[in-house]
C-alpha cells in the first residue's frame, strides 16, 4: 500500500536519484536539504514498503501554494501515484490555509498536464525558454 508523508532529510538520496533518472535539469540533494528546512515550504514523498516512489513539494506565500518538484519513479509511473500524491500535498495545504496552487510544465509534457488538468489545473499561460536542456516553454497552470 502506497503512503504519503513528510520527506524527512534521510529521504533526500532516494528522491535526488529519482530526479536525475527523471529531469535533465534535476535538482541537487543541496538544494532539497535546504528546501525542507524552510518554515513556509513542505515536501512529501509516496512510499511503498518502506522504498520511495516518488515526492513533491509546495512553496506557500500567504494563501498560494506553487508546487515544485512533482517527480514518480519511473518503474512507479501509470499507477496514479502522481495524482494521489498531489491530492495528498494539497489538503495537507489546505491545512496551512493554501486555497491557489500554481506550477510550471514543459509545454510537450502531455502526460503531466492531463494530471493537471484532471486535478482542476487550468492553463493561464506560457513562460518563454523557462527550461533549458533541452531549451523550451512552459506552460503556466493555476488551480483556484
Amino acid at each position: 500500500m502506497v503512503t504519503f508523508r513528510k520527506m524527512e532529510e534521510k529521504d533526500i538520496e532516494e528522491v535526488s536519484r529519482i530526479e536525475e533518472e527523471t529531469f535533465s535539469m534535476p535538482w541537487s540533494p543541496q538544494s532539497f536539504k535546504e528546501m525542507i528546512q524552510r518554515e513556509h515550504v513542505f515536501y512529501i514523498v509516496a512510499e511503498e514498503d518502506g522504498k520511495i516512489l516518488g515526492s513533491c513539494g509546495v512553496i506557500q506565500a500567504l494563501d498560494e501554494g506553487d508546487i515544485t518538484n512533482v517527480v514518480v519513479a519511473k518503474e512507479s509511473r501509470g499507477k496514479g501515484i502522481g495524482t494521489a500524491m498531489l491530492l495528498f500535498m494539497m489538503e495537507e495545504g489546505k491545512k496551512r490555509g493554501i486555497n491557489a496552487y500554481t506550477l510550471e510544465v514543459r509545454v510537450s509534457n502531455a502526460e503531466a498536464i492531463h494530471v493537471y488538468e484532471k486535478l482542476g489545473f487550468v492553463s493561464e499561460g506560457i513562460r518563454k525558454n523557462f527550461y533549458d536542456k533541452p531549451k523550451e516553454d512552459a506552460n503556466i497552470m493555476w488551480k483556484r
